[in-house]
């Protein structure tokens, strides 16, 4: 949908609603207490915006005396991305109301999840936000605070997904640690210059793993190819 018919809160109304359809329970952080938690990174991405940020947490756990399988994903929330300060060229900008992909992709496989009722404790977090441009915009070479404690210079306000990610990342590794975290995100351009559109970048320090979700890619058609993460 375009950006002005899906804000942060439609993306936390749309979790609400799955959840209670679907049995999964579902938080959503509204500003006040974004900032009481100390979600500094996304509360930078969010400062020049008139939308308010969201940050969603849904969770899914069946009824099981078993030890269940922990996953988490985190999802990449952006409603649209103007790119900020380092704005982006105006003739692909209106493909940015899809800035939100990886929210979609995360929070649609909590409901499959919870229709299917698999044997997983899973977990979805969802940083949101839009990126504007403003007089209260973040700057480059600012240096902001986050939810892990660590600073960040911004050298290209465009790289916000990465901001988000980081509060959602750190979020869930300190309330949620779960056996897998996958991170999910329209990330790069660089991705499609790299691969095209024929497969997804998969970056990951886990062998184990990346052979698994490339055979799940393989067989569903959703490819996946890896990339290093070398120092």
């Amino acid at each position: 949908a375009p950006s002005n018919k899906k804000i942060p809160n439609d993306i936390a109304n749309w979790a609400l609603q799955s959840g209670q359809a679907n049995g999964f329970n579902v938080r959503v952080m509204e500003k006040p207490e974004i900032e009481q938690l100390g979600l500094y990174a996304l509360l930078a991405v969010n400062q020049a915006s008139p939308t308010p940020p969201r940050f969603i947490i849904c969770e899914y756990k069946p009824e099981n005396t078993e030890p269940l399988p922990r996953i988490t994903m985190v999802g990449k929330g952006v409603t649209f991305d103007t790119g900020g300060l380092s704005l982006k060229p105006s003739n692909n900008m209106h493909f940015m109301k899809s800035d939100m992909g990886g929210a979609a992709a995360v929070l649609g496989t909590m409901e499959v999840i919870a229709k299917l009722q698999l044997p997983v404790h899973f977990v979805v977090i969802v940083p949101s936000t839009d990126t504007s441009i403003g007089t209260t915009a973040v700057k480059p070479s600012d240096v902001i605070q986050s939810y892990s404690g660590k600073t960040i210079e911004i050298i290209d306000t465009d790289a916000e997904g990465r901001l988000i990610l980081s509060d959602g990342i750190a979020y869930s590794l300190k309330h949620h640690p779960a056996d897998t975290l996958i991170d999910v995100a329209t990330l790069t351009g660089s991705v499609i210059r790299t691969l095209g559109y024929a497969a997804a970048g998969l970056f990951t320090n886990n062998d184990q793993l990346a052979e698994e979700l490339t055979a799940a890619g393989q067989q569903s058609g959703e490819r996946l190819w890896r990339l290093h993460i070398w120092e």
